[in-house]
């Protein structure tokens, strides 16, 4: 592990260790932040435009030298329930910039104001303005991490469910796909995550539910039947908790015949990838290969 990664994860650890009781409000304007963060380093070479529904408020985040026709749906994580426009335009911009894709952000309802359906509602609206907006859904690319990563999976089993047509494919980076949380690695990696906590995760869960069956497949998508997904990359850090929503999920796909990729992150912690540390590379690259593949484009 390369040193400042090695760093970086000890404060993760230390914050960890001296976590108590979860405030939503906090964890908010600490994701704001982050994202602004983001959308500084990147907005020089970016053209952002907001979009209002009647629900929420969307962004498009489009590089000033675009190189296709393509476009990436990004839904953030945050459990559900932290994550504003600000945090979801941060790593909209870094997809953007390093791609030179258009990437449509949007800040869905969170819980506890609005718990489950909202955000997949307003996912679902997101989908259909896009569509609406001139894109095939060949030209289509899902992205989520954590919470946003469950949530395209939700999506895309809702919209096959309705009969409608799936995007190119699925890019999923630490998705939170059982909120039942029966994964072995909730109890097994809770020594190891230095990013999570059950408790944190039990909280978030439960807030976004309210009573609604956590193992509805629309909540959990690992649950659900993923028959005729489009093709799929999964991101992990292989010290999560959630480390087994990922495995489970892709065996799962991978049953049902469709293609899907697993890259597990040896010492690595929740959504990673967005730090920035030098292990992240690789999956960056491989990203853009896999961008390249479905949209038969060269980006």
């Amino acid at each position: 592990m390369d040193l400042a990664t090695a760093t970086l994860r000890e404060a993760l650890a230390a914050k960890n260790r001296n976590r108590t009781q979860e405030h939503l409000e906090d964890t908010r304007r600490a994701q704001e932040r982050i994202g602004k963060l983001l959308e500084k380093l990147h907005d020089q070479n970016l053209i952002y435009q907001t979009v209002m529904f009647r629900h929420f408020v969307g962004a498009w985040v489009a590089p000033k030298e675009q190189t296709h026709e393509g476009v990436i749906i990004y839904l953030h994580g945050g459990g559900y329930c932290c994550g504003n426009l600000d945090y979801a335009k941060g790593f909209a911009s870094v997809l953007a910039d390093k791609y030179k894709i258009r990437v449509f952000c949007a800040a869905y309802r969170l819980a506890p104001e609005y718990p489950y359906p909202a955000a997949l509602d307003d996912a679902m609206t997101v989908y259909d303005y896009i569509r609406r907006f001139g894109y095939q859904p060949k030209e289509i690319v899902f992205v989520g991490e954590s919470a946003g990563g469950g949530l395209i999976n939700a999506l895309c089993l809702k919209l096959r469910d309705l009969k409608q047509p799936l995007p190119a494919g699925i890019i999923s980076i630490s998705p939170w796909t059982d909120l039942t949380m029966s994964g072995d690695s909730f109890t097994g990696k809770a020594e190891d995550d230095v990013a999570l906590t059950q408790g944190q995760v039990q909280y978030y869960a439960d807030i976004y539910t309210q009573g609604a069956d956590a193992a509805d497949p629309y909540i959990s998508p690992l649950f659900g039947d993923v028959t005729g997904f489009p093709p799929s990359l999964i991101f992990v850090g292989s010290d999560e908790i959630l480390l087994d929503d990922s495995v489970r999920f892709c065996e799962k796909l991978n049953a049902a015949g469709v293609p899907c990729e697993l890259s597990v992150g040896d010492g690595l912690w929740h959504v990673y990838p967005l730090y920035g540390v030098k292990e992240s590379k690789p999956v960056y690259d491989r990203i853009h290969e896999f961008l390249r593949e479905i949209l038969n484009d060269k980006i």
